[in-house]
């Protein structure tokens, strides 16, 4: 049996641990209150400029911009959102292990695909692999502007306008609640839901200035990199949350190991009392 001493010790080493996941729980819940408001109020803008993309589309003539046109697959491209930290539960290991599968179904040489690893975990992970990692971003801030993922976004919306990938996916954690993050792997481009079809013109004619189809070139891959940003804000309200989670649990798994160690611990010391009275009583007797 366990001495007192390296009891108490363990006793002591989870309630610093207790203490630790505890903050870290808390820091969590602050970061995913803002996290899960920026990723909310995104929507709206994301809702107004697929309308706006439409009705511009819609408006072109014979809407030919590349983005929105399906060309033969030759090459595939993939954005993979994780985070650049662990403790963080399943959040990583559930987006991974997609994109693995995902790539080993389809792809059976480097040359058919390529990724955009946006979070250190997924970067090494697939570097370590030797999997065909392009660029990566890391370092992402907790409350990220457009402008920090600007760079990273127009590079992989580049990639298909330049002929390098003729198709290209999103990775990344949706969040549905607190306690539930769901995978969610979305297309970017060719951009397939934006509803082009005659049945689809808008009722209210409009007048372009410039032309509909020179608008389109700005706002198409505007469009894309918008759904890059959301994607993001949508990972990181779910970053939070599920390290949270995962921050809770550790917490009260301690705290269950504390309570255990403490009936332990006052089992041992009750035995070690009796054993001197005992000791005592059976000494004052040989001496009767």
């Amino acid at each position: 049996m366990a001495s007192l001493r390296d009891i108490k010790s363990k006793i002591t080493s989870n309630k610093k641990t207790s203490q630790i996941t505890k903050a870290m729980q808390m820091v969590s819940a602050s970061k995913l209150n803002r996290a899960e408001q920026s990723a909310r109020a995104f929507v709206p803008y994301m809702e107004k400029m697929k309308e706006v993309v439409t009705n511009v589309a819609n408006a072109s003539k014979d809407a030919a911009h590349p983005m929105l046109k399906v060309r033969p697959i030759k090459k595939t491209g993939y954005v993979v959102i994780t985070s650049d930290r662990g403790l963080a539960g399943a959040y990583n290991a559930n987006i991974i292990r997609e994109l693995y599968q995902a790539i080993d179904s389809k792809h059976k040489s480097k040359d058919e695909y390529c990724i955009v690893a946006i979070g250190r975990i997924g970067r090494d992970f697939f570097q370590k692999r030797g999997y065909n990692v392009v660029s990566d971003r890391t370092h992402m801030p907790d409350q990220p502007t457009f402008l920090d993922v600007k760079s990273i976004a127009t590079q992989a919306v580049k990639m298909f306008t330049d002929g390098e990938v003729d198709e290209l996916y999103v990775y990344y954690n949706h969040f549905v609640t607190k306690m539930q993050q769901r995978v969610q792997v979305q297309k970017l481009v060719p951009i397939s839901d934006i509803d082009t079809s005659a049945n689809n013109k808008p009722s209210t004619l409009y007048e372009f200035e410039p032309s509909a189809d020179q608008i389109l070139e700005v706002l198409l891959p505007q469009y894309a990199e918008s759904l890059i940003y959301g994607a993001i804000l949508d990972g990181k309200a779910s970053e939070h949350a599920a390290r949270m989670t995962a921050m809770k649990s550790a917490t009260d798994n301690a705290n269950e190991m504390i309570s255990s160690l403490t009936l332990k611990f006052n089992r041992a010391r009750q035995a070690a009392i009796t054993q001197e009275i005992t000791e005592i009583v059976g000494g004052a007797a040989a001496l009767e």
